[in-house]
């Protein structure tokens, strides 16, 4: 993620950043949300002021309604459609501080996307699964949307090639909400899990006497 975020991958040009973005908005994401730092950090952390903060800061109204799946959408893709669909892409493209801070964005707008439909670390709301599978398919159609624009016609202001062009949208096309998807699912069949652990018998005595 790191060798992304600071050189460019081999091919075309919008190919390659669309590889980028593919890396940065989503699968860095699913990695790291994969990987619940939060709960780790809970755990390394010993008794004391940082813990009581962090834990503080998670289970905050502000940390409860920033991982509102909608919203956490809308700013993503919202993010997306201005950068392409408009000619800020082409402001950023030559500048190499904006283009540090457009990578910044994606990855951190992915990161917030990808918690929020998630969901595998503690905080202090945990929005339904309806309401986060509704979202993930409403983000992966506008997703899908934004990237067939694209493939009609270029980010304005750019003089990619048509090829390059199609290309770097069909990369974008096929995503990995489906990884996203599968996630969700399996985040839904340990809390369907654990409730018919909890509603079973744990005993031969328990069974007898239920």
């Amino acid at each position: 993620m790191a060798w992304v975020a600071v050189r460019s991958l081999p091919g075309a040009p919008f190919t390659a950043h669309m590889g980028e973005h593919l890396i940065l908005g989503m699968a860095a994401p699913l990695l790291l949300v994969l990987a619940r730092p939060l709960t780790l950090t809970l755990r390394v952390l010993s008794p004391g002021t940082a813990r009581r903060g962090l834990l503080a800061l998670a289970h905050s109204h502000s940390a409860g309604w920033l991982v509102f799946p909608p919203l956490a959408a809308l700013l993503d893709l919202g993010g997306l459609w201005l950068l392409y669909r408009t000619e800020l892409f082409a402001a950023v493209q030559h500048r190499p501080l904006w283009h540090a801070v457009m990578h910044t964005h994606v990855l951190a707008a992915g990161l917030l996307l990808t918690f929020s439909v998630c969901q595998l670390d503690p905080v202090r709301r945990r929005w339904s699964l309806p309401l986060r599978g509704a979202t993930l398919l409403a983000a992966g159609a506008a997703h899908a949307v934004l990237a067939k624009t694209i493939y009609a016609a270029p980010p304005p202001g750019t003089a990619f090639t048509s090829a390059d062009i199609q290309t770097g949208a069909q990369i974008m096309y096929y995503g990995v909400e489906a990884a996203l998807a599968a996630v969700l699912a399996a985040s839904w069949y340990q809390a369907a899990g654990r409730t018919r652990h909890r509603g079973c018998p744990t005993s031969p005595r328990d069974r007898m006497t239920a």
